[in-house]
C-alpha cells in the first residue's frame, strides 16, 4: 500500500488543519462547557465541501476519496471532536448510503442538498433495547397499498417506534432510518428508508447530556404513525441490514480518524506542556518517565494512522474492507483513550481541571470505543474473519 499523499489530498489536509486552528480550537472548550452546537463552524464546513468529502461533485460533494476524508476527519477532530462527529455522521452515515443505495431521484432530493450542506442528515439504527443486536429493534414499518387515484401519496409505509442516541438528531432535516418490516426474518426483515424529520408524527427528545463530545447534540426520536412514501425505500424491502453494515464499514473509518485526531491533540498538548513545566529544576520533558510516555503516545498514533489509511485505501479501491475498518476503529479508539489518559497524567493536577484541555480529551476519546460498533463488536468482526480464512 502506498501512503504518499496526492497533491489534492495534501491540500485538503492542510486546509482542514488551518481551518481547525483558526475556527475550532479557539472555541472548542467553550462549546464543550456550554454544550453549544457549533452552528457557524458547521456552516463553514459546508462551504469548504467537508460535509460530503467523498461524494462526487455531480451530487453536491467535494469529489475526493476515502483517504482524503480520513485526513480531513483527523484534522477537524484535532480541533474539536464534537465538530468532527457532526461532520462524520453527515458524510459517512447519511450521504454515503444515499450515494450507494439511492436511486437518481432519491439522490436529487435527499443527497444533493445534504452534500452541499444546505441540510443536515442523521442515521437511525440504535434503539433503547437494540444496540449491537440490530435484529432486536422494535421500530416497525407496515406497508399500506391503496387503489390508484385514491390517495395523492400512493403507496406508503406507516412507521412506529423510537430511536435513541441519534447524533445530529436535534438539528437534522432527514434520517436514514432502519425498521422491521418482517420480524420473523430477523436481520433479513430489516428495511431502510430515508425519512423527512419534519413529517407529521415525528417527535424529537431533548439533546442528551453526555460525558464528552457535548457540543455534538444527540437525542431520541419518536415515530408515531408516520407515513413514509414507498418511494423513500433505500434499497429493497429486507435489504436494510446490508445497507446498515455496508454503511458502518465506511463509518468506522471516520470514527477511527476522529479518535486519531483526539489522540493527536492530547499528545501535542502534552508534548508542549512537558517542555515548559519544570520539576526538580528542569523541564519534565527531560525526565525519562515522561519521555517514555511521549514515545509510546507518538508510536501508537502513527500505528493507528497506518491502519486507518489502509482501510481507507481499500475502500477507494472498491475492495471489501470490513475487517480492516474494524481493526482501524478498534485500535484507534482504544489508543485514543490510552493517549488521552497519558496526556492528562503528564499535565498532573492541571490536567484534571477544566482550565486545560487534557480532561476534555479523555472525555471525548471514550465514546469512540462505543459508537458505530463497540470494541467488542469490532473484535467479533475481526475474529469471525480470521476463523473463516
Amino acid at each position: 500500500m502506498r501512503i504518499d499523499l496526492t497533491d489534492e489530498q495534501g491540500l485538503l489536509r492542510d486546509t482542514c488543519r488551518d481551518f481547525a486552528a483558526r475556527e475550532l480550537t479557539p472555541h472548542a472548550r467553550e462549546w464543550d462547557e456550554k454544550s453549544e452546537f457549533p452552528a457557524a463552524a458547521v456552516k463553514k464546513l459546508a462551504e469548504l465541501g467537508l460535509l460530503a468529502v467523498a461524494i462526487p461533485s455531480q451530487w453536491g460533494g467535494a469529489g475526493m476519496d476515502a483517504v482524503g476524508y480520513a485526513l480531513a476527519m483527523e484534522e477537524i477532530s484535532r480541533g474539536c471532536a464534537s465538530t468532527g462527529v457532526i461532520m462524520s455522521v453527515n458524510n459517512s452515515l447519511y450521504c454515503d448510503p444515499l450515494y450507494k443505495w439511492g436511486t437518481d431521484a432519491q439522490k436529487h432530493q435527499w443527497l444533493t442538498p445534504f452534500a452541499r450542506g444546505e441540510k443536515l442528515g442523521c442515521f437511525g439504527l440504535t434503539e433503547p433495547e437494540a444496540g449491537s443486536d440490530a435484529a432486536a429493534q422494535k421500530t416497525t414499518a407496515v406497508r399500506q397499498s391503496l387503489p390508484p387515484g385514491s390517495d395523492p401519496g400512493g403507496d406508503f409505509y406507516v412507521v412506529n417506534g423510537s430511536k435513541n442516541f441519534i447524533t445530529n438528531g436535534v438539528h437534522a432535516d432527514a434520517i436514514v432510518l432502519f425498521t422491521m418490516t418482517n420480524r420473523a426474518l430477523g436481520n433479513k426483515g430489516i428495511t431502510a428508508f430515508v425519512v423527512d424529520l419534519r413529517s407529521k408524527g415525528v417527535t424529537r427528545g431533548p439533546h442528551d447530556r453526555k460525558m464528552g463530545i457535548t457540543a455534538s447534540h444527540s437525542c431520541s426520536l419518536y415515530f408515531e404513525d408516520v407515513r413514509v412514501p414507498a418511494a423513500n425505500l433505500l434499497g429493497k424491502e429486507g435489504e436494510g441490514f446490508k445497507v446498515a453494515m455496508s454503511t458502518l464499514d465506511g463509518g468506522r473509518i471516520g470514527i477511527a480518524a476522529q479518535a486519531l485526531g483526539i489522540a493527536r491533540a492530547a499528545y501535542e498538548d502534552a508534548l508542549a506542556y512537558a517542555k515548559v513545566r519544570k520539576a526538580f529544576d528542569k523541564p519534565i520533558a527531560q525526565l525519562q518517565a515522561i519521555q517514555f510516555m511521549l514515545a509510546d503516545m507518538a508510536t501508537e498514533i502513527d500505528a493507528a494512522r497506518l491502519l486507518i489509511l489502509r482501510a481507507a485505501s481499500l475502500k477507494d479501491q472498491g475492495v471489501r474492507h470490513s475487517t480492516e475498518s474494524a481493526m482501524a476503529k478498534l485500535y484507534a479508539s482504544e489508543m485514543a483513550s490510552r493517549v488521552a489518559n497519558k496526556g492528562l497524567q503528564i499535565h498532573g493536577g492541571y490536567g484534571y481541571i477544566k482550565d486545560f484541555d487534557a480532561e476534555r480529551r479523555v472525555r471525548d476519546a471514550r465514546i469512540t470505543e462505543i459508537y458505530e460498533g463497540t470494541s467488542e463488536i469490532q473484535r467479533l468482526v475481526i475474529s469471525n474473519s480470521l476463523l473463516k480464512a
